[in-house]
């Protein structure tokens, strides 16, 4: 799905939204996708890649259709649509995204998706309570984070909305607050880490 452009979405589908940079997109962005449509049952997942996160330094990041164009790539399924959808909506920050794609697509069962490393500090985000009002939340494992993420203050505060992830299909027709915490085969892959394996190649050279 290319940049700007707003993917297509029917009253009654489940749609899963992950959000990021994408700097770079990769195969664990794609298996964590995978996952989700599989375990809850989703229709499709939309990658709605940020102009820019506000928590992070985004001096060096690379242009949002570079961005775009290799996170195509990468997701490389059907039912996966890549967008800029965030800078043609205007808005900086998630919960303002997710409140006017609930405008702008009424009808549709959207789950926000996030890793369990964002579960952790999930609490630093802006409206971080609104978002949990206004969607269910799936949350896929990642390594490394699992105990710090299930003992993070976003976590014990929406502790009694938690659902068992054998009820999976339920998710995307629960009244938020809904989550739910999907274990599962993991990449240790991040972007972080590949952007310090280019950099210290580029040093080498």
């Amino acid at each position: 799905m290319s940049d700007g452009v707003f993917p297509h979405a029917a009253r009654g589908l489940r749609v899963g939204l992950l959000g990021g940079s994408f700097n770079p997109a990769h195969d664990g962005h794609r298996l964590a996708s995978l996952t989700a449509l599989r375990r809850l049952g989703l229709d499709q997942i939309w990658w709605l890649v940020t102009p820019g996160n506000p928590l992070k330094d985004n001096r060096a990041l690379p242009s949002l259709l570079e961005r775009i164009a290799r996170a195509a790539e990468v997701a490389n399924h059907p039912r996966i649509a890549v967008t800029g959808i965030e800078a043609r909506l205007g808005t900086r920050f998630t919960a303002q995204t997710l409140s006017a794609l609930k405008g702008r697509y009424p009808g549709v069962r959207f789950v926000w998706l996030m890793g369990s490393d964002n579960l952790a500090q999930f609490h630093r985000w802006q409206n971080w309570r609104g978002i949990a009002r206004m969607m269910p939340i799936g949350v896929i494992d990642r390594p490394g984070s699992t105990h710090k993420a299930m003992r993070s203050r976003a976590a014990i505060a929406l502790g009694r909305w938690r659902l068992d992830e054998s009820d999976g299909l339920l998710l995307p027709t629960e009244k938020a607050p809904a989550w739910m915490f999907l274990h599962g085969r993991r990449s240790a892959l991040s972007s972080t880490a590949l952007r310090g394996r280019v950099k210290t190649l580029n040093l080498r050279r």
